[in-house]
Protein backbone atom coordinates (compact mmCIF):
# COMPACT_ATOMS: atom_id res chain seq x y z
CA UNK A 1 0.00 0.00 0.00
CA UNK A 2 1.47 3.33 -1.06
CA UNK A 3 2.15 5.80 1.74
CA UNK A 4 0.28 9.07 1.76
CA UNK A 5 2.26 12.10 0.64
CA UNK A 6 3.54 14.25 3.49
CA UNK A 7 1.44 17.18 2.30
CA UNK A 8 -1.76 15.20 2.75
CA UNK A 9 -0.82 14.30 6.34
CA UNK A 10 0.61 17.67 7.40
CA UNK A 11 -2.19 19.84 6.14
CA UNK A 12 -3.83 22.79 7.81
CA UNK A 13 -7.22 21.18 8.30
CA UNK A 14 -7.36 20.99 12.08
CA UNK A 15 -6.65 24.40 13.54
CA UNK A 16 -7.36 23.28 17.11
CA UNK A 17 -4.69 20.56 16.97
CA UNK A 18 -1.98 22.84 15.62
CA UNK A 19 -2.83 25.69 18.00
CA UNK A 20 -2.63 23.44 21.06
CA UNK A 21 0.54 21.76 19.76
CA UNK A 22 2.29 25.10 19.34
CA UNK A 23 0.93 26.26 22.71
CA UNK A 24 2.74 23.34 24.36
CA UNK A 25 5.90 23.96 22.32
CA UNK A 26 5.80 27.65 23.23
CA UNK A 27 5.33 26.85 26.92
CA UNK A 28 8.30 24.47 26.94
CA UNK A 29 10.48 26.98 25.09
CA UNK A 30 9.56 29.68 27.60
CA UNK A 31 10.42 27.48 30.57
CA UNK A 32 13.68 25.99 29.31
CA UNK A 33 14.95 28.67 26.88
CA UNK A 34 13.66 31.98 28.31
CA UNK A 35 16.20 34.25 26.61
CA UNK A 36 15.57 32.73 23.20
CA UNK A 37 11.80 32.88 23.83
CA UNK A 38 11.90 36.63 24.39
CA UNK A 39 13.24 36.99 20.84
CA UNK A 40 10.08 35.34 19.49
CA UNK A 41 7.88 38.25 20.55
CA UNK A 42 8.01 39.91 17.07
CA UNK A 43 6.31 36.83 15.57
CA UNK A 44 3.41 37.32 18.00
CA UNK A 45 3.34 41.03 17.19
CA UNK A 46 3.25 40.48 13.42
CA UNK A 47 0.41 37.99 13.77
CA UNK A 48 -1.61 40.35 15.97
CA UNK A 49 -0.99 43.22 13.54
CA UNK A 50 -2.31 41.01 10.76
CA UNK A 51 -5.47 40.33 12.76
CA UNK A 52 -5.96 43.90 13.91
CA UNK A 53 -5.80 45.29 10.39
CA UNK A 54 -8.81 43.08 9.60
CA UNK A 55 -10.94 44.24 12.51
CA UNK A 56 -12.08 47.71 11.37
CA UNK A 57 -13.15 46.82 7.79
CA UNK A 58 -14.68 43.55 8.96
CA UNK A 59 -16.67 45.16 11.79
CA UNK A 60 -17.80 47.96 9.48
CA UNK A 61 -18.87 45.72 6.61
CA UNK A 62 -20.47 43.04 8.80
CA UNK A 63 -22.51 45.55 10.82
CA UNK A 64 -23.71 47.39 7.71
CA UNK A 65 -24.65 44.08 6.03
CA UNK A 66 -26.33 42.88 9.22
CA UNK A 67 -28.37 46.04 9.60
CA UNK A 68 -29.12 46.10 5.86
CA UNK A 69 -30.60 42.61 6.10
CA UNK A 70 -32.95 43.65 8.94
CA UNK A 71 -36.57 44.12 7.93
CA UNK A 72 -36.89 47.51 9.64
CA UNK A 73 -35.42 49.79 12.28
CA UNK A 74 -37.89 48.56 14.90
CA UNK A 75 -36.56 45.02 14.55
CA UNK A 76 -33.01 46.31 14.88
CA UNK A 77 -33.89 48.30 18.00
CA UNK A 78 -35.34 45.19 19.65
CA UNK A 79 -32.11 43.29 19.03
CA UNK A 80 -30.11 46.14 20.56
CA UNK A 81 -32.31 46.31 23.68
CA UNK A 82 -32.18 42.54 24.18
CA UNK A 83 -28.39 42.61 23.78
CA UNK A 84 -27.95 45.32 26.42
CA UNK A 85 -30.29 43.50 28.84
CA UNK A 86 -28.25 40.29 28.55
CA UNK A 87 -24.95 42.19 28.78
CA UNK A 88 -26.04 43.79 32.05
CA UNK A 89 -27.29 40.49 33.49
CA UNK A 90 -24.02 38.69 32.66
CA UNK A 91 -21.66 41.44 33.83
CA UNK A 92 -23.60 41.94 37.08
CA UNK A 93 -23.35 38.21 37.85
CA UNK A 94 -19.62 38.36 37.03
CA UNK A 95 -19.15 41.28 39.44
CA UNK A 96 -20.83 39.49 42.32
CA UNK A 97 -19.05 36.19 41.70
CA UNK A 98 -15.74 38.06 41.78
CA UNK A 99 -16.80 39.87 44.96
CA UNK A 100 -17.87 36.64 46.65
CA UNK A 101 -14.70 34.71 45.78
CA UNK A 102 -12.27 37.45 46.84
CA UNK A 103 -14.05 37.80 50.21
CA UNK A 104 -14.32 34.06 50.75
CA UNK A 105 -10.72 33.07 49.87
CA UNK A 106 -9.05 36.40 50.81
CA UNK A 107 -6.06 36.01 48.45
CA UNK A 108 -4.59 39.33 49.63
CA UNK A 109 -4.30 38.36 53.28
CA UNK A 110 -0.72 37.88 54.48
CA UNK A 111 0.85 40.02 51.74
CA UNK A 112 2.89 42.91 53.14
CA UNK A 113 2.07 45.31 50.31
CA UNK A 114 4.49 48.08 51.18
CA UNK A 115 7.35 45.59 51.52
CA UNK A 116 6.91 43.72 48.23
CA UNK A 117 5.61 46.49 45.93
CA UNK A 118 7.81 48.55 43.64
CA UNK A 119 6.04 51.90 43.42
CA UNK A 120 8.13 53.14 40.51
CA UNK A 121 6.41 50.72 38.11
CA UNK A 122 3.04 52.36 38.72
CA UNK A 123 4.20 55.41 36.80
CA UNK A 124 4.48 53.24 33.65
CA UNK A 125 0.75 52.65 33.56
CA UNK A 126 -1.22 54.37 30.79
CA UNK A 127 -3.02 57.41 32.10
CA UNK A 128 -6.72 57.68 31.30
CA UNK A 129 -9.59 59.23 33.18
CA UNK A 130 -12.34 56.64 33.50
CA UNK A 131 -15.76 58.14 34.20
CA UNK A 132 -19.27 57.95 32.82
CA UNK A 133 -18.93 61.45 31.33
CA UNK A 134 -15.73 60.47 29.51
CA UNK A 135 -17.45 57.32 28.26
CA UNK A 136 -20.33 59.37 26.76
CA UNK A 137 -17.92 61.82 25.12
CA UNK A 138 -15.99 58.91 23.67
CA UNK A 139 -18.93 57.29 21.88
CA UNK A 140 -18.43 59.02 18.52
CA UNK A 141 -15.04 59.72 16.90
CA UNK A 142 -13.85 63.14 15.81
CA UNK A 143 -12.62 61.38 12.70
CA UNK A 144 -13.46 57.82 11.66
CA UNK A 145 -9.99 57.42 10.13
CA UNK A 146 -8.46 58.28 13.52
CA UNK A 147 -10.74 55.71 15.23
CA UNK A 148 -9.63 53.05 12.73
CA UNK A 149 -5.97 53.98 13.18
CA UNK A 150 -6.27 53.70 16.97
CA UNK A 151 -8.27 50.48 16.74
CA UNK A 152 -11.04 52.01 18.86
CA UNK A 153 -13.60 49.22 18.62
CA UNK A 154 -16.41 51.12 20.37
CA UNK A 155 -16.19 54.14 18.08
CA UNK A 156 -15.99 51.91 14.99
CA UNK A 157 -19.06 49.97 16.17
CA UNK A 158 -21.12 53.11 16.88
CA UNK A 159 -20.13 54.71 13.56
CA UNK A 160 -20.96 51.49 11.69
CA UNK A 161 -24.37 51.17 13.39
CA UNK A 162 -25.31 54.74 12.41
CA UNK A 163 -23.95 54.26 8.89
CA UNK A 164 -25.79 50.95 8.47
CA UNK A 165 -29.02 52.47 9.79
CA UNK A 166 -28.70 55.35 7.32
CA UNK A 167 -28.10 52.83 4.52
CA UNK A 168 -31.28 50.95 5.49
CA UNK A 169 -33.29 54.18 5.68
CA UNK A 170 -32.03 55.28 2.25
CA UNK A 171 -33.95 52.43 0.60
CA UNK A 172 -33.05 51.78 -3.05
CA UNK A 173 -30.36 54.47 -3.05
CA UNK A 174 -28.56 52.63 -0.26
CA UNK A 175 -28.49 49.30 -2.11
CA UNK A 176 -25.21 49.97 -4.02
CA UNK A 177 -23.50 50.77 -0.68
CA UNK A 178 -24.95 47.58 0.82
CA UNK A 179 -23.72 45.55 -2.17
CA UNK A 180 -20.22 47.02 -1.75
CA UNK A 181 -20.21 46.14 1.96
CA UNK A 182 -21.33 42.57 1.18
CA UNK A 183 -18.40 42.20 -1.21
CA UNK A 184 -16.01 43.80 1.30
CA UNK A 185 -17.27 41.43 3.98
CA UNK A 186 -16.53 38.35 1.86
CA UNK A 187 -13.10 39.67 0.86
CA UNK A 188 -12.20 40.29 4.52
CA UNK A 189 -13.17 36.71 5.39
CA UNK A 190 -10.78 35.47 2.70
CA UNK A 191 -8.16 37.85 4.07
CA UNK A 192 -8.77 36.27 7.49
CA UNK A 193 -8.21 32.78 6.08
CA UNK A 194 -4.78 33.87 4.84
CA UNK A 195 -3.75 35.48 8.15
CA UNK A 196 -5.01 32.49 10.14
CA UNK A 197 -2.40 30.30 8.46
CA UNK A 198 -0.01 32.05 10.87
CA UNK A 199 -2.15 31.31 13.95
CA UNK A 200 -0.19 28.35 15.38
CA UNK A 201 3.13 30.18 15.00
CA UNK A 202 1.66 33.35 16.48
CA UNK A 203 0.18 31.44 19.40
CA UNK A 204 3.38 29.51 20.11
CA UNK A 205 5.48 32.68 19.99
CA UNK A 206 3.02 34.49 22.28
CA UNK A 207 3.15 31.74 24.90
CA UNK A 208 6.94 31.41 24.70
CA UNK A 209 7.47 35.17 25.00
CA UNK A 210 5.05 35.47 27.95
CA UNK A 211 6.72 32.67 29.91
CA UNK A 212 10.23 33.77 28.91
CA UNK A 213 9.63 37.39 29.91
CA UNK A 214 7.76 36.87 33.18
CA UNK A 215 8.85 33.37 34.18
CA UNK A 216 6.92 30.93 36.32
CA UNK A 217 8.65 31.99 39.54
CA UNK A 218 6.69 35.24 39.65
CA UNK A 219 3.52 33.20 40.06
CA UNK A 220 4.56 31.84 43.48
CA UNK A 221 3.82 34.88 45.73
CA UNK A 222 0.70 35.73 43.72
CA UNK A 223 -0.42 32.18 43.01
CA UNK A 224 -3.42 32.43 45.31
CA UNK A 225 -4.85 35.42 43.42
CA UNK A 226 -4.23 33.77 40.04
CA UNK A 227 -5.72 30.47 41.23
CA UNK A 228 -8.80 32.09 42.78
CA UNK A 229 -9.38 34.11 39.59
CA UNK A 230 -9.24 31.00 37.39
CA UNK A 231 -11.56 29.17 39.78
CA UNK A 232 -14.04 32.08 39.84
CA UNK A 233 -14.04 32.34 36.03
CA UNK A 234 -14.76 28.60 35.75
CA UNK A 235 -17.65 28.97 38.22
CA UNK A 236 -18.98 31.93 36.22
CA UNK A 237 -18.91 29.86 33.02
CA UNK A 238 -20.64 26.91 34.71
CA UNK A 239 -23.18 29.01 36.60
CA UNK A 240 -24.02 31.60 33.93
CA UNK A 241 -22.84 30.80 30.41
CA UNK A 242 -23.61 27.06 30.35
CA UNK A 243 -27.21 27.59 31.62
CA UNK A 244 -27.62 30.35 29.01
CA UNK A 245 -26.52 27.91 26.28
CA UNK A 246 -28.93 25.28 27.59
CA UNK A 247 -31.75 27.84 27.60
CA UNK A 248 -30.82 28.58 24.00
CA UNK A 249 -31.17 24.82 23.28
CA UNK A 250 -27.55 24.62 22.11
CA UNK A 251 -25.77 21.27 21.92
CA UNK A 252 -22.80 21.93 24.17
CA UNK A 253 -20.43 19.43 22.51
CA UNK A 254 -20.73 20.77 18.94
CA UNK A 255 -20.74 24.38 20.22
CA UNK A 256 -17.44 24.05 22.10
CA UNK A 257 -15.83 21.96 19.35
CA UNK A 258 -16.63 24.72 16.88
CA UNK A 259 -15.42 27.57 19.07
CA UNK A 260 -12.43 26.00 20.84
CA UNK A 261 -9.80 27.13 18.28
CA UNK A 262 -11.02 30.69 18.81
CA UNK A 263 -10.83 30.30 22.60
CA UNK A 264 -7.30 28.88 22.34
CA UNK A 265 -6.29 31.80 20.14
CA UNK A 266 -7.72 34.35 22.59
CA UNK A 267 -6.03 32.56 25.53
CA UNK A 268 -2.56 32.49 23.97
CA UNK A 269 -2.56 35.97 22.46
CA UNK A 270 -4.49 37.69 25.32
CA UNK A 271 -6.47 39.42 22.57
CA UNK A 272 -10.12 38.63 21.93
CA UNK A 273 -9.81 40.71 18.76
CA UNK A 274 -7.55 38.01 17.30
CA UNK A 275 -10.45 35.55 17.43
CA UNK A 276 -13.17 37.94 16.25
CA UNK A 277 -13.18 37.05 12.52
CA UNK A 278 -13.31 33.28 13.05
CA UNK A 279 -15.87 33.61 15.86
CA UNK A 280 -18.12 35.50 13.46
CA UNK A 281 -17.70 32.68 10.96
CA UNK A 282 -18.39 30.05 13.64
CA UNK A 283 -21.64 31.77 14.65
CA UNK A 284 -22.69 31.91 11.01
CA UNK A 285 -21.95 28.19 10.70
CA UNK A 286 -24.17 27.56 13.72
CA UNK A 287 -27.02 29.27 11.91
CA UNK A 288 -27.09 32.59 13.76
CA UNK A 289 -28.47 35.16 11.25
CA UNK A 290 -26.00 37.80 10.06
CA UNK A 291 -28.30 40.59 11.24
CA UNK A 292 -27.82 39.30 14.80
CA UNK A 293 -24.21 38.04 14.86
CA UNK A 294 -22.86 41.07 12.98
CA UNK A 295 -24.59 43.38 15.44
CA UNK A 296 -24.34 41.66 18.84
CA UNK A 297 -20.78 40.26 18.68
CA UNK A 298 -18.93 43.54 17.99
CA UNK A 299 -21.21 45.37 20.43
CA UNK A 300 -20.22 42.86 23.09
CA UNK A 301 -16.55 43.69 22.60
CA UNK A 302 -17.26 47.03 24.28
CA UNK A 303 -20.22 46.31 26.55
CA UNK A 304 -19.89 42.66 27.60
CA UNK A 305 -16.45 42.06 29.10
CA UNK A 306 -17.47 39.34 31.57
CA UNK A 307 -13.97 38.07 32.33
CA UNK A 308 -12.49 41.54 32.75
CA UNK A 309 -15.39 42.64 34.97
CA UNK A 310 -14.95 39.67 37.30
CA UNK A 311 -11.19 40.25 37.39
CA UNK A 312 -11.65 43.91 38.35
CA UNK A 313 -14.10 43.10 41.13
CA UNK A 314 -11.64 40.62 42.56
CA UNK A 315 -8.42 42.64 42.24
CA UNK A 316 -9.98 45.83 43.66
CA UNK A 317 -10.80 44.09 46.96
CA UNK A 318 -7.52 42.12 46.78
CA UNK A 319 -5.59 45.41 46.98
CA UNK A 320 -7.47 46.39 50.15
CA UNK A 321 -6.72 43.00 51.69
CA UNK A 322 -3.03 43.23 50.78
CA UNK A 323 -2.86 46.71 52.33
CA UNK A 324 -4.75 45.56 55.47
CA UNK A 325 -7.57 48.00 54.76
CA UNK A 326 -11.04 46.92 55.86
CA UNK A 327 -13.65 47.61 53.19
CA UNK A 328 -17.24 47.52 54.48
CA UNK A 329 -19.78 45.73 52.31
CA UNK A 330 -21.44 49.03 51.40
CA UNK A 331 -18.13 50.39 50.08
CA UNK A 332 -17.57 47.21 48.10
CA UNK A 333 -21.03 47.50 46.54
CA UNK A 334 -20.32 51.14 45.63
CA UNK A 335 -17.09 49.95 44.03
CA UNK A 336 -19.04 47.36 42.01
CA UNK A 337 -21.44 50.06 40.78
CA UNK A 338 -18.50 52.18 39.63
CA UNK A 339 -16.93 49.21 37.85
CA UNK A 340 -20.25 48.45 36.14
CA UNK A 341 -20.05 51.88 34.50
CA UNK A 342 -16.32 52.24 33.87
CA UNK A 343 -15.83 48.83 32.23
CA UNK A 344 -17.99 49.87 29.28
CA UNK A 345 -16.25 50.89 26.12
CA UNK A 346 -12.61 50.68 27.23
CA UNK A 347 -11.58 47.81 24.96
CA UNK A 348 -9.37 50.07 22.84
CA UNK A 349 -7.38 51.46 25.80
CA UNK A 350 -3.98 49.74 26.22
CA UNK A 351 -4.07 47.55 29.35
CA UNK A 352 -7.68 48.67 29.75
CA UNK A 353 -8.33 46.57 32.86
CA UNK A 354 -5.32 48.05 34.66
CA UNK A 355 -6.42 51.57 33.69
CA UNK A 356 -9.89 50.95 35.16
CA UNK A 357 -8.35 49.29 38.23
CA UNK A 358 -6.01 52.21 38.92
CA UNK A 359 -8.91 54.68 38.56
CA UNK A 360 -11.01 52.64 41.00
CA UNK A 361 -8.19 52.46 43.54
CA UNK A 362 -7.71 56.24 43.44
CA UNK A 363 -11.46 56.84 43.82
CA UNK A 364 -11.66 54.70 46.97
CA UNK A 365 -8.34 55.76 48.48
CA UNK A 366 -6.58 52.43 47.98
CA UNK A 367 -2.80 52.30 47.37
CA UNK A 368 -1.58 52.29 43.77
CA UNK A 369 1.56 50.47 44.94
CA UNK A 370 -0.39 47.25 44.40
CA UNK A 371 -0.51 47.79 40.64
CA UNK A 372 3.10 46.67 39.98
CA UNK A 373 2.48 43.56 42.08
CA UNK A 374 -0.55 42.67 39.95
CA UNK A 375 1.27 43.71 36.78
CA UNK A 376 3.82 40.95 37.36
CA UNK A 377 1.20 38.22 36.91
CA UNK A 378 -1.29 40.14 34.78
CA UNK A 379 -0.25 38.32 31.61
CA UNK A 380 -1.33 34.99 33.11
CA UNK A 381 -4.62 36.41 34.40
CA UNK A 382 -5.22 38.21 31.11
CA UNK A 383 -5.15 34.88 29.28
CA UNK A 384 -8.09 33.61 31.33
CA UNK A 385 -10.19 36.76 31.38
CA UNK A 386 -9.76 37.34 27.64
CA UNK A 387 -10.93 33.78 26.92
CA UNK A 388 -14.03 34.28 29.07
CA UNK A 389 -14.67 37.67 27.39
CA UNK A 390 -14.74 35.93 24.02
CA UNK A 391 -16.86 33.01 25.22
CA UNK A 392 -19.28 35.42 26.91
CA UNK A 393 -19.78 37.37 23.69
CA UNK A 394 -20.35 34.21 21.65
CA UNK A 395 -22.91 33.04 24.21
CA UNK A 396 -24.57 36.48 24.23
CA UNK A 397 -24.99 36.32 20.46
CA UNK A 398 -26.59 32.87 20.69
CA UNK A 399 -28.87 34.01 23.54
CA UNK A 400 -30.14 36.99 21.55
CA UNK A 401 -30.68 34.73 18.52
CA UNK A 402 -32.76 32.36 20.67
CA UNK A 403 -34.62 35.34 22.13
CA UNK A 404 -35.47 36.37 18.58
CA UNK A 405 -36.80 32.82 17.98
CA UNK A 406 -34.26 32.16 15.25
CA UNK A 407 -33.60 28.41 14.74
CA UNK A 408 -30.00 27.25 14.49
CA UNK A 409 -28.65 24.51 12.21
CA UNK A 410 -29.55 20.96 13.24
CA UNK A 411 -25.95 20.13 14.13
CA UNK A 412 -25.99 22.69 16.96
CA UNK A 413 -29.67 22.92 18.00
CA UNK A 414 -31.43 20.62 20.44
CA UNK A 415 -35.07 19.93 19.51
CA UNK A 416 -37.71 21.42 21.75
Amino acid sequence: MRAKPLTSVFKFNNLTFWIFLFLVIGFLLGVYFPEFSKELKPIRTVFLHGIKCIIAPLIFSSIVVGIGSASNMKSLGKIGIKSIIWFEIATTIALFIGLFFVNFFEPGKGINLMKVADGTVATALPKAEMSFAVFIEHLLPNNIVEAVAKGDVLQIVIFSIIFGSATLMAGDKGKPVLAFCESLNQVMFKFTDIIMKMAPLGVGAAMAAAIGEHGLSILIPMSKLVGVLYFALIVFVLATLIPALKWSRIKLGPFFREIRPNLALAFATTSSESAYPDTLKSLSKMGVPDRISSFVLPLGYSFNLDGSTLYLAMTSVFVAQAANIDLPLGTQLSMMLLLMLTTKGVAAVPRASLVVLSGTLVTFGLPLEAIPLILGVDEFMDMARTTVNLLGNAVATVVVSRWEKEPLSNEFQNPG
